[in-house]
């Protein structure tokens, strides 16, 4: 058994369960938007990097966190969609020996069709669930996060 913030005891069935069905959700949704994504040819890893890095040039530091890889990752990524011809590494212009990542010209075009992809799959994760319901998810999500970080 383990306790909650109030010493109570919560059965360690219902910790697992809570788990497994948050890993079930983020399988599902992962499917999802990968499904949906397919017809331009991205993950909604590479899609997300793009949407990132549309505003400025940024370093693949700067965006390893926000996409939830590590430095192999991140060079796979980049490679792939370098390969896609839609972005470039370009020279940092004040640490000669750190790159950034630019769109082409191929990858400004397709960056505006990413948001409402992100969207309707959002609308369809959250359907039926009031505004007071998606804050208060929200903010535990963002308390289970802390309390693993």
């Amino acid at each position: 058994m383990s306790t909650d913030a109030t010493g109570a005891e919560i059965p360690i069935g219902l910790i697992l369960g809570g788990g497994s069905l948050l890993n079930q959700v983020g399988r599902e949704l992962s499917t999802v938007l990968e499904r949906k994504l397919a017809p331009l040819g991205l993950t909604a890893q590479q899609a997300a990097l793009l949407l990132h890095a549309r505003r400025e040039p940024s370093s693949p530091r700067d965006l390893m966190s926000v996409l939830g890889t590590d430095t192999a990752g991140m060079t796979r990524l980049l490679d792939r969609l370098a390969a896609k011809g839609l972005l470039r590494r370009g020279k940092h212009p004040e640490d000669r020996r750190a790159i950034v990542i630019e769109l082409t010209d191929e990858g400004r075009a397709i960056v505006p069709r990413l948001p409402p992809i992100f969207g309707r799959v959002t609308r369809q994760l959250l359907d039926g669930f009031s505004r007071e319901e998606i804050d208060r998810l929200s903010s535990m999500l963002r308390r289970m996060l802390d309390n693993l970080g």
